[in-house]
């Protein structure tokens, strides 16, 4: 679509890497601004997010070199492509999940609210980052027929990514976009409503991303790895993920109702 947004002399500045950064950015100031109506520590929430941010970085990259070895195997002189490349989200999000796990429970922070802190910044930068996405070519859709398709024609991304160009494809890149929106809505309009308990913003982001990113992966045509031949890498994760997400909501639901009732009972003895 538009992956140079403008050049400085020499120095070219590309639209998926001003997009990355204001992804993290912003994803990073909106869990900052959670954190002080949540009562945690803003310092420790923003260095929390830094280390997360970078996690996110380097895993994503990581798990695109893990299912695409073969390629990077047979030409060295791709794994460049790594630097330009954005990953596979669902690296960045291990990573970074394993890195606030350590984080958390080193400066004792109270663990499920600083996930559920997070879990909105997270979405919400992710709704940008796929507009990176859109705009360099990468996460391209399959050929299609259908009103909204779009067609790449800047030969660069052909060039980086391997964008058809001049071939209506679905807009996976804005599907996943409008799914994060959506998610993102949902996390915030039912935060507080039926009982909540913590861990449930985490997880219900997780449970949720899951089942979009399984269907989105059908209209998915770039190149992502597959597993056992049927699912791509994502749709395998996305199939663990969906129902190890319900038995935490199910089980922290249950832990919350048990702290619930201790409390009612201390507060009646008083």
């Amino acid at each position: 679509m538009h992956p140079e947004l403008f050049n400085l002399g020499p120095v070219t500045i590309y639209t998926y890497g001003v997009l990355l950064a204001a992804s993290y950015i912003l994803g990073l100031r909106f869990a900052m601004a959670r954190a002080a109506v949540n009562e945690l520590n803003a310092n420790r929430v923003l260095d929390l997010g830094i280390y997360i941010i970078i996690g996110a970085l380097v895993g994503a990259k990581l798990l695109l070199l893990i299912v695409e070895f073969d390629r990077f195997i047979e030409s060295p002189t791709e794994l460049l492509s790594l630097v330009r490349a954005g990953g596979v989200f669902y690296g960045g999000l291990f990573l970074a999940v394993i890195i606030a796990f350590w984080y958390i429970s080193k400066h004792h922070m109270p663990f499920w609210r600083t996930c559920d802190v997070f879990a909105p910044g997270i979405a919400l930068g992710h709704v940008i980052g796929r507009l990176g996405c859109l705009a360099a070519g990468c996460c391209y859709g399959k050929p299609t027929d259908v009103a909204w398709g779009i067609t790449f024609n800047n030969p660069m991304a052909a060039s980086n990514v391997g964008t058809p160009l001049g071939i209506p494809l679905h807009p996976s890149q804005l599907y996943e976009s409008s799914a994060e929106l959506l998610i993102l809505t949902f996390l915030l309009t039912t935060e507080h409503k039926r009982r909540p308990f913590p861990g449930r913003t985490f997880w219900a982001y997780i449970l949720l991303y899951a089942v979009s990113r399984y269907v989105i992966e059908f209209y998915r045509g770039d190149p992502r790895g597959m597993v056992f031949d049927i699912l791509s890498t994502s749709q395998a994760i996305s199939i663990i993920l969906a129902p190890l997400s319900l038995l935490m909501l199910f089980w922290l639901s249950r832990q919350g109702r048990t702290q619930e009732s201790l409390q009612t009972g201390r507060n009646s003895a008083a």
